[in-house]
């Protein structure tokens, strides 16, 4: 007894854009498109889970590399800072025939010395030093200056001292212009 009453117009004309019969044919893509949308999404966080864990564990191999990499460094430097300290410098400067400088004496530019130069001292400590061979003179001219001297042993195993001119190819370059 219930019976539907009959549309007319307007409501007749958005009536036949509804479907009359039973619902359940439309139900089953809406279903369809839901199990597919949970399934995508359980598929990618898989897959992000797995990225992640791939780069959790390059992470944790990069950490004990640089650890290493660290301890080496650490390792080098106590031995850079081993080999610099003043003892270790002096034990090898000795090891090598070296000795202990005088007093410093410097150069200007227009070649005056500041300063009075000194030989260096042999340390006895030290061993015997090592002789430096003497100091090569050129032959005179001819009959410009008298043959040249040589020093007395004791006097050829000093470093050469330090002249009052400077040697032209260390004289700094000055050049003139004419007019000024």
């Amino acid at each position: 007894m219930s019976r539907k009453p009959e549309l007319r117009g307007r409501a007749a004309r958005l009536a036949r854009l509804f479907p009359a019969g039973p619902g359940q044919a439309a139900r089953t893509p809406f279903v369809l498109l839901v199990v597919l949308l949970l399934g995508g999404g359980l598929i990618g966080l898989l897959v992000l889970n797995s990225a992640l864990s791939e780069g959790s564990f390059k992470l944790d191999d990069l950490q004990k590399q640089t650890k290493s990499l660290t301890d080496q460094q650490q390792a080098l430097q106590r031995d850079i800072d081993a080999y610099s300290a003043p003892d270790a410098l002096q034990r090898r400067a000795r090891e090598l025939g070296m000795v202990p400088g005088g007093d410093p004496a410097f150069l200007d530019p227009d070649g005056t010395v500041k300063g009075v130069p000194s030989p260096a001292a042999a340390d006895e400590s030290a061993g015997p030093a090592v002789p430096l061979p003497a100091p090569a003179t050129a032959p005179p001219a001819s009959g410009s200056q008298p043959p040249a001297t040589t020093p007395p042993p004791a006097q050829a195993q000093a470093p050469p001292q330090a002249a009052t001119s400077v040697p032209p190819a260390l004289q700094p370059a000055t050049t003139t212009t004419p007019g000024r």
